[in-house]
């Protein structure tokens, strides 16, 4: 059986209840943390910095998966590596020289992770994709939550889960944005491996409970 990972996306928590909103993904069935990082230039938004990061570091009990929505990364990552994390991903599409970045990001021992908006084709990973440990498909235009989900996101995902097979890669397919119970199972399917919840998880009247039917439904 297929055990999906599920990654609450922390920018949807209420940050005036931080901590409880860290020790209920903790106690959870969720297994990493999803953190964004918008720097306001590579997306319309600004999301926090490295002193949340700390504290979120401070309390976090799993995998700390950071999503880097930044122009030039590669200033960044000794430092988001100081500030634990486990999974660090850049953009495609913020990257001149991907493969040297790649290589900067495990240098640090952190998993390496390429993000892909939703117009940028998975072919273009071809030649590095056995470099990449995370694959993130942005299945809404990132930069801000709550947005609805991408229905081409499924082909993407099947033709990436190719790519990878092919070239014989252990690439895990991350799937990030608009994730709910009405496509999570479709995506588990078409070969995603990791499911980015925000708005979903947070906005749910019983948090637990939405995460654990989620990884229910994703048990392939």
């Amino acid at each position: 059986m297929k055990n999906t990972l599920i990654a609450p996306s922390v920018l949807a928590a209420d940050f005036g209840n931080l901590q409880r909103d860290l020790e209920m993904i903790n106690t959870s069935e969720a297994d990493w943390f999803h953190i964004d990082i918008m720097d306001g230039v590579f997306v319309p938004n600004i999301s926090y910095g490295m002193p949340v990061l700390e504290t979120i570091q401070k309390h976090a009990k799993k995998t700390i998966d950071v999503h880097l929505m930044i122009i030039d990364p590669d200033r960044y990552i000794k430092t988001f590596a100081s500030l634990g994390a486990n999974v660090l991903s850049v953009h495609y599409e913020a990257c001149t020289h991907l493969h040297r970045t790649l290589q900067a990001i495990k240098a640090e021992s952190m998993k390496a992770g390429v993000a892909l908006n939703p117009h940028t084709s998975v072919t273009l990973l071809e030649d590095i994709i056995n470099d990449i440990d995370v694959v993130c498909v942005m299945s809404v235009n990132p930069g801000f939550g709550g947005q609805s989900f991408i229905e081409s996101t499924y082909k993407k995902v099947r033709q990436l889960k190719e790519i990878i097979s092919r070239n014989k890669a252990t690439t895990l397919i991350e799937v990030d944005g608009g994730v709910t119970n009405k496509n999570a199972r479709q995506l588990a399917e078409a070969g995603a491996d990791v499911l980015v919840a925000g708005s979903y998880v947070f906005k749910a009247e019983n948090q637990l409970e939405t995460i654990a039917d989620l990884k229910k439904i994703t048990a392939i």
